[in-house]
């Protein structure tokens, strides 16, 4: 592949699911930075649309569960307008909710967008249909088995194989995985990590040797707008990350240096716990999945025992993707952004 993969121009219409989260938020902000227009995004009824419309991007109330909510976001969409499907839940009140959403609700945008005749379908999913490395030094690349972690991982497997289905179909879908994601606009639990471990309480387990890919939010939105306008890669499916994984143990040091560097007072040392607590939180999480229940704090506590880590080497070759900001300078615009919206780390 050349260096700087064939791009198409950007298309007439842009429809977004998702666009009041985490992700959706910081792909709208760069879209209409860059001068995109023909936005549409879907929206569930009682989120706060009104800044989405007020900077002209055109807002369907709905939910992707509801099959009539999808026919009305895409009704007036024509032959060669993109779709980036960002809706997904990670951390439900249910367990069922995981199927409802990330199984059922992206196989009605799959199928409706099919019907519509878009240009390219990027389909935002995860590292979890891929669960945890089962060798702690290896990396995933591309050619993986599935083997999902959970209720989640199960539910982002199923939501893939809708899209690739419809791929055989005729869609062109190309897939994106990110990992742990960090960077504006972020939910509470991850400002949550922020104080855990300002205040020295965020558990590593066996010393934090476990390594995590992450991705900076503006380096997941260049990798999806990557996706969306490279030629040639219909039907594939890629790592977005930052450049290399992490260490746990290197991430809670840099967060504090990031913390430090922007004024916060940071006490304590890391708590380095027994790796057989991590074990024990795995093991409830799947009999309180079992039970059809989900409890967050459980489930990250389980997951914090494993290496996740991906290689970004196919998204670097053939859609032209790099990564332009590491962990320490994207954890410090993190920790500003909180500062500047006044949340309290």
């Amino acid at each position: 592949m050349p260096e700087h993969p064939p791009r198409w121009d950007p298309p007439p219409a842009t429809v977004i699911t998702g666009a009041t989260g985490w992700l959706g938020r910081a792909l709208v902000e760069h879209l209409l930075a860059s001068g995109r227009t023909g936005l549409r995004a879907l929206v569930r009824d009682g989120e706060d649309a009104a800044a989405l419309a007020a900077r002209d991007v055109e807002v369907v109330a709905g939910d992707i569960t509801d099959r009539r909510d999808v026919v009305r976001l895409f009704d007036g969409i024509t032959a060669g307008a993109d779709v980036i499907h960002a809706a997904g839940i990670i951390h439900p009140r249910v367990a069922a909710e995981f199927t409802q959403v990330n199984a059922t609700g992206t196989r009605h945008v799959a199928q409706v967008a099919h019907a519509a005749a878009v240009r390219r379908f990027v389909h935002v999913s995860s590292n979890s249909p891929f669960g945890t490395n089962p060798v702690a030094g290896e990396v995933f690349r591309n050619q993986e088995p599935y083997h999902p972690y959970l209720g989640y991982g199960r539910s982002k497997m199923q939501g893939e194989l809708a899209v690739l289905a419809e791929c055989e179909a005729g869609l062109d879908v190309v897939i994106v995985r990110p990992p742990w994601f960090y960077g504006p606009f972020q939910p509470a639990r991850q400002t949550t990590f922020f104080t855990l471990v300002r205040t020295g309480r965020f558990p590593m387990f066996g010393g934090g040797g476990q390594r995590r890919s992450m991705v900076y939010v503006d380096n997941l939105v260049q990798g999806v707008l990557a996706a969306e306008l490279t030629e040639g890669v219909r039907g594939r499916g890629y790592w977005i990350a930052d450049a290399r994984p992490y260490a746990v143990h290197e991430i809670v040091e840099t967060v504090r240096r990031a913390l430090t560097d922007e004024g916060y007072t940071v006490s304590g040392r890391p708590r380095s716990l027994p790796l057989a607590i991590a074990r024990s939180a795995e093991v409830a999480d799947r009999l309180i999945q079992r039970l059809g229940r989900y409890q967050q704090q459980v489930h990250v506590l389980g997951e914090m025992g494993h290496t996740i880590a991906c290689d970004i080497s196919a998204a670097r070759t053939e859609l032209g993707y790099e990564p332009t900001v590491e962990l320490y300078e994207g954890m410090r615009r993190s920790i500003a952004w909180c500062r500047d919206q006044g949340i309290d780390l």
